[in-house]
């Protein structure tokens, strides 16, 4: 116990990330780079912060499938769409919850939510190996849950009739315009997320005040009005994965690459 304690009292953030999203790295104008994350850091897996944030990641990543998924479902069963939110309020579904999520969990995690933001700040040496691949496993896993919670409440005949909110190349477009929206809709989200959360630039216009997860939700729902009529939108490898394992039918499969090559493809 006394090991625990000690813990917290150093600071749960004791190997927190090197620039969380939302946050100021300083208030002070004279702004200095931080040194560059170790590609290994053993003393993050003896810290309860480490697990927590994994925990963070876990839990928004399924709280974001299981609302949006929930959504599409609600849309794709409805004869008309003049009846349902359309594809404006899933835009809006998708954008609004990470603008949630990130607000919620930027002190804990850096909220990324997301596997191609937690590469790009891993490229970026933001963070550690050890921090992103452990970011990601959660992800996924929280992903695969949200997604069979939705298939829990639908039903499994209604479930896989609406497409199970899986992402495939829709008809009437290649395998090469899908991959194309999904780097371009990627890096217009991974942009936006370098920009919101630039300690520099926060530092030098600090009288402009800058609330991180307003631009990168709004990215998010720009993105997804635009790719919907494409892709479905992935541009977040966990959502698309864990929609397609718990739907699990082949057409799902076969586009599943793309969901995956084009958010990584950016770097």
């Amino acid at each position: 116990m006394e090991g625990k304690e000690e813990d917290v009292k150093l600071g749960a953030n004791k190997f927190s990330e090197r620039q969380p999203i939302g946050t100021s790295a300083q208030t002070d104008k004279d702004y200095k780079e931080p040194p560059p994350a170790p590609l290994f850091e053993p003393g993050e897996l003896k810290s309860w912060s480490f697990y927590r944030a994994g925990i963070a990641e876990f839990v928004a990543t399924f709280l974001f499938l299981y609302i949006t998924v929930l959504t599409v479902m609600g849309v794709s069963q409805s004869k008309t769409k003049c009846t349902t939110v359309g594809i404006q309020g899933i835009a809006w579904a998708f954008g609004g919850m990470i603008f949630a999520l990130v607000y919620c969990t930027a002190g804990i995690s850096g909220g990324h939510i997301n596997p191609a933001v937690t590469f790009g700040l891993l490229l970026a040496r933001k963070l550690s190996l050890t921090r992103a691949v452990f970011y990601m496993i959660m992800q996924c896993l929280g992903a695969i849950c949200g997604a069979g919670v939705v298939k829990g409440f639908e039903g499994d005949s209604r479930y896989e009739m609406l497409g199970g909110g899986a992402n495939v190349v829709n008809h009437g477009y290649t395998k090469g315009d899908g991959l194309g929206a999904e780097i371009v809709g990627t890096f217009i989200l991974v942009y936006t997320v370098f920009s919101a959360t630039d300690a520099k630039r926060n530092a030098r216009d600090s009288h402009v005040p800058i609330l991180a997860p307003l631009p990168i939700g709004f990215a998010v729902f720009l993105v997804h009005l635009a790719t919907i009529p494409i892709t479905g939108t992935g541009i977040n490898p966990a959502r698309s994965l864990g929609a397609a394992i718990i739907y699990n039918k082949d057409h799902a499969w076969d586009d599943h690459w793309i969901f995956w090559v084009g958010p990584l493809h950016w770097t």
